[in-house]
C-alpha cells in the first residue's frame, strides 16, 4: 500500500500543482476558471484513454514512444506557460489595480484562455495518465495485495490534491500587488523546469546530446526521490544527476523569459504613468 501511495502522489503532484499556480494566477479573471475546468476534464478524458493504450504507446516509436510523447507535451505546456507569464508581465498590474473592470479586457482576447486550456489539459493527461495506469493494473488483481494497491493509489491522490489546495490557498493569501510577481516568478521557473525534463527526455533515447552527462551528482544533499527533491523537480525541474544540456536549456529558457518579463512589465508601468 505505502509504495503504490507513493507512486501515485509522485505522478499527479505536478498535475495538481501546476493547476493550482494557475487557478490563483488567474483569480478573479471572468471565464478562467471555466477553460482551467475545461483543460483539467479533458485532460481526465485524455489521461484514462493513454492508461489503456499506455503498452502500446511505450512499445511505439522502437520503445521510445513514452519519451517522445513526454518531451512534445512538456515543450508545448512550457511554451503556453511562458506566453501566460508574458501576458501577466502586461497586465498584472492592472488587474491589481482594477479587479472589477478585468471582464471587459479579457473578453478583447489579451488573455491567451486557450493557453490555460492547453497547459491545464497536458499536465492533468501527462501525470494522470500514468497514475490511471498503474491503478487499473492495481484493480485487476482480485486479491487482498491487489485492493491494497489500489487504495493505496488513491490515498496517493487523495494527498497530491490536498498539497495542490495549499498551495492554492498560499497564494491567494499573497496581497494582489504582489501576488503577479511571486507567481510570475513561479510559471517562470516551472516553464523552464519543463522544457529541460523535455531536453532530458530526448537526451535519454539519443535524439539530443547529453554533452555532460551527469554534470554533477547532489543525490547524497538531495535525492530527486526524496519528498522535497520530488517538490523541487515539478517546481523547477530538479534533477540531481542532470545532463550539461539540461542545465543549459533550464538556464536558456529561464533568462529568456526573465529578460522578456521585465521589459514588458517595464513598457506596461511606463504606459500606464504617460499622461492621457
Amino acid at each position: 500500500m505505502i509504495s503504490s501511495m507513493v507512486i501515485v502522489f509522485r505522478e499527479m503532484l505536478e498535475m495538481v500543482l501546476v493547476v493550482g499556480v494557475l487557478l490563483a494566477a488567474t483569480r478573479g479573471l471572468t471565464g478562467s476558471r471555466f477553460w482551467i475546468g475545461l483543460g483539467v476534464f479533458g485532460g481526465l478524458l485524455g489521461a484514462v484513454f493513454l492508461a489503456v493504450f499506455m503498452e502500446r504507446m511505450e512499445a511505439s516509436f522502437d520503445g521510445d514512444g513514452e519519451f517522445i510523447f513526454n518531451a512534445v507535451v512538456l515543450l508545448l505546456a512550457s511554451t503556453l506557460i511562458a506566453w501566460t507569464v508574458l501576458w501577466m508581465s502586461k497586465h498584472g498590474r492592472m488587474i491589481a489595480q482594477h479587479m472589477k473592470q478585468i471582464g471587459g479586457s479579457v473578453k478583447e482576447g489579451d488573455l491567451p484562455y486557450t493557453a490555460l486550456a492547453i497547459v491545464a489539459l497536458s499536465a492533468v493527461m501527462r501525470e494522470g495518465s500514468e497514475a490511471a495506469f498503474f491503478l487499473f493494473g492495481a484493480a485487476q488483481g482480485i486479491s487482498d495485495d491487489g485492493w491494497s494497491m489500489f487504495f493505496g493509489g488513491l490515498m496517493g491522490a487523495g494527498i497530491a490534491l490536498a498539497m495542490g489546495s495549499l498551495l492554492y490557498l498560499g497564494l491567494v493569501r499573497i496581497p494582489l500587488k504582489r501576488l503577479f510577481s511571486v507567481i510570475g516568478w513561479l510559471l517562470m521557473l516551472l516553464a523552464a523546469g519543463m522544457a529541460s525534463q523535455a531536453a532530458s527526455n530526448l537526451v535519454m533515447i539519443g535524439w539530443l546530446p547529453p554533452l555532460v552527462d551527469p554534470l554533477w551528482n547532489s543525490s547524497a544533499l538531495l535525492s530527486s526521490s526524496s519528498l522535497f527533491g520530488e517538490l523541487l523537480h515539478v517546481l523547477v525541474g530538479y534533477d540531481d544527476q542532470p545532463s550539461a544540456l539540461q542545465v543549459i536549456v533550464f538556464s536558456v529558457s529561464l533568462a529568456m523569459m526573465v529578460i522578456l518579463y521585465y521589459r514588458l512589465r517595464s513598457s506596461a508601468g511606463q504606459r500606464e504613468a504617460a499622461p492621457a
